[in-house]
């Protein structure tokens, strides 16, 4: 039924107006702002992702309400999952149930930025300790104990972070496709800005460009440079299928959504010297650690020595044909091998 205006004077048509015109401007304010340039993306953008049925859990850290995944048997020991970017805990659900079928309980959080949880629009906001900070809050949230940490990408550059600052809470830690870049005395202090005048060099790189020479210093300058990070179409590229892309697209409604997405790749060497004294902690561990690093990934190819070199008594084991993303790539031979380094069995 249309909506008449009482009465017939020019005042009233026209506070008639105001209101309503008050009205459609108040509606039209996006729901998904939080707070001052804090989004949050719209559950409906989440409604059916194949094989991601469980039901989220939330806590609020700071100015951010985090995200993350609590399934399996509670009693257990937890296995803490952290993905990279510009993925988030979806980039798990081939493993989670192959660990919890085994016993195990699973903890699977996005990190900030990234998938449920919340996305500031200023890239200024993001920050390697950030994410360390968040994520160790939520672990001391949840009193984890007793954990194994798996991280790949940036989530083995935070979570080492984690296990480093807390190694108390830590069981054992498998770590793929990743790193800790790490420098003392002067690199520590240079290195990072040598770093960004390396990616300020390599200037502006096309997604083909990139195709055609996939490196981690490229990979920076193409998000960095990139007007607006194609999230779906860089998962095809690793080799997603199209329910993939959209499913890693669906965090993401537009451009504002992407800053963590786009700045991260040039913060991972921003904590040169702070990672130099989380090495201090792995030089001296003496819990089970494996390397478990893909044979066709571009990005980290050989970063396992180091770890193999650093850390006393780490294992190695090769998974083969699998790329950058192994959770996508051999997710569920991953999940078998974590199941058995954790069992204390050998791995392969």
């Amino acid at each position: 039924m249309p909506i008449e205006p009482p009465g017939e004077s020019l005042v009233n048509r026209f506070l008639f107006a105001s209101v309503i015109i008050a009205v459609l401007t108040t509606s039209s304010v996006r729901a998904d702002e939080v707070a001052p340039g804090i989004l949050r993306t719209p559950d409906e953008r989440f409604v059916g992702l194949e094989n991601y049925p469980w039901p989220p859990n939330y806590e609020q850290i700071g100015p951010y309400r985090v995200h993350y995944l609590d399934v399996g048997r509670r009693d257990a020991d937890p296995v803490l999952l952290i993905h990279g970017e510009p993925t988030w805990s979806y980039l798990f659900r081939k493993m989670i149930p192959i660990l919890t079928a085994a016993g195990h309980r699973v903890i699977a959080p996005d990190l900030v930025g990234f998938g449920k949880s919340d996305k500031p629009v200023d890239e200024a906001r993001y920050s390697y300790q950030m994410q360390v900070d968040t994520m160790l809050e939520l672990v001391r949230r949840l009193d984890l104990d007793g954990v194994t940490f798996f991280g790949q990408d940036w989530g083995g550059l935070i979570g080492l972070r984690l296990v480093t600052a807390e190694p108390e809470r830590f069981a054992r830690v498998v770590v793929s496709n990743t790193g800790l870049p790490s420098a003392e005395g002067l690199q520590g202090w240079i290195g990072y800005p040598m770093f960004k005048l390396a990616v300020w060099w390599e200037g502006e790189i096309t997604l083909e460009e990139l195709r055609t020479d996939l490196t981690f210093p490229r990979w920076v300058a193409y998000s960095y440079h990139v007007d607006e990070l194609p999230v779906g179409e860089l998962m095809r590229f690793m080799g997603g299928d199209d329910a993939v892309s959209d499913a890693y697209s669906a965090p993401f409604p537009d451009r504002r959504y992407k800053a963590g997405a786009q700045i991260m790749p040039y913060l991972v060497p921003s904590q040169l010297r702070e990672n130099a004294e989380a090495w201090k902690v792995l030089e001296a561990w003496d819990k089970p650690f494996l390397c478990a690093f893909t044979d066709s990934d571009p990005i980290s190819a050989g970063g396992e020595r180091i770890f193999l070199e650093r850390v006393p008594g780490a294992q190695n084991v090769k998974i083969r044909n699998a790329g950058h993303f192994v959770q996508e790539d051999a997710g569920e031979r991953l999940a078998r091998i974590i199941d058995a380094f954790i069992a204390g069995e050998p791995v392969d």
